[in-house]
């Protein structure tokens, strides 16, 4: 289907309008956060009150009008800004600020997947110098790779080229939501990702090099909460492993849900949390052989990479979600590289 056709699709089925909608009430909701639950004290009441924007964030994905779209909207909202709120009913993450945070700061860092650098952190230039645009062009040959000669791909090039494309896709979504976070605060933003091809163990690659927003998100909303309970009844570094285990599960929990949002009523097949847990008890495992059983730099990468053939991307193929997102991804760069063509002509 030509790009001018299926955007005039979207146009009569009213999908422009419910992304809207959607948004218009994410917006909404974090601004009675900002100016409503912050009021209240820390704790149980500004949890309470907050309980109601976390049911929303639940079920606002469900309202979206594409595969893509949904996943985005799950993964800004239901995860991460799901999170930041919880950690905000305490006075903890990066909502919280002494004095509060202006309206769009508060917005910004609720529901853009951006993270601020620790002050006085000097940033090494990467060792393979992608820049943005070469990123984006890299995913947009996958992109037309994957769609236009997939049949004649076999699965685990397929899978290899999704690695790359994963990747490519966090970089530039964290990356453009760092931008306009950049304009907004003017402030040195974290990096997505450390150069995680380079990773020296799979310590090194969950914990300082993939996904540093997650991580970072997930090291303040799970792993020092686990271990800080756990720290009562066992040693600390008993208690830091039960952190780890804790951290790896929600992660793989919150991919399952990601996933279902994708292919509603579907029942779970639990392969994604899986992969999450078996690198959970990997990393625990290095952890407490104190570098006596880390797993050298490219055999940790090669693990990640072998393990997601076996457990992460099967749930998506066997489903055709990842056609449909390729699909969608290719469409959408196609208006838009329209809308610019007419746009400067």
């Amino acid at each position: 289907m030509e790009s001018g056709q299926m955007l005039n699709n979207l146009m009569e089925g009213g999908e422009i309008k419910k992304f809207a909608y959607v948004w218009l009430s994410a917006l909404a909701a974090l601004s009675y956060s900002r100016f409503v639950s912050s009021k209240l004290p820390k704790g149980k009441w500004r949890l309470i009150s907050i309980s109601p924007v976390l049911f929303l964030f639940a079920i606002l994905p469900l309202h979206t009008p594409s595969a893509f779209i949904r996943a985005l909207t799950a993964f800004f909202l239901t995860w991460l800004a799901s999170f930041k709120l919880l950690l905000f009913s305490f006075d903890l993450g990066p909502l919280h600020s002494d004095p509060p945070k202006s309206l769009p700061v508060f917005l910004a860092a609720a529901a853009l997947p951006f993270t601020l650098a620790p002050a006085a952190s000097p940033r090494n230039p990467p060792k393979l110098p992608l820049n943005f645009p070469a990123k984006i062009a890299i995913a947009a040959l996958l992109i037309s790779l994957l769609f236009e000669r997939r049949r004649n791909l076999h699965p685990i090039v397929i899978m290899l080229l999704y690695c790359l494309l994963l990747f490519l896709m966090i970089e530039i979504m964290v990356g453009l939501s760092s931008k306009a976070a950049w304009a907004l605060l003017g402030a040195e933003l974290q990096p997505p990702s450390d150069e995680p091809y380079l990773a020296a163990s799979l310590q090194d690659f969950w914990g300082r090099r993939w996904n540093l927003t997650v991580s970072g998100v997930l090291r303040e909303a799970v792993f020092q909460p686990a271990r800080a309970a756990a720290g009562a009844a066992v040693g600390a570094r008993a208690a830091a492993m039960v952190g780890v285990l804790a951290s790896f599960l929600v992660s793989g929990v919150m991919h399952e849900l990601l996933f279902w949002y994708l292919t509603p009523g579907a029942r779970p097949s639990w392969e994604m949390t899986g992969f999450f847990v078996l690198h959970g008890v990997c990393v625990v495992a290095e952890f407490a052989g104190k570098g006596r059983w880390r797993l050298p730099g490219f055999v940790a990468v090669a693990f990640v990479i072998g393990t997601s053939f076996w457990l992460f991307f099967p749930p998506v193929m066997r489903n055709g979600v990842d056609v449909r997102v390729i699909e969608e991804i290719r469409f959408a760069g196609e208006v838009l590289l329209n809308f610019l063509f007419r746009f400067t002509t």
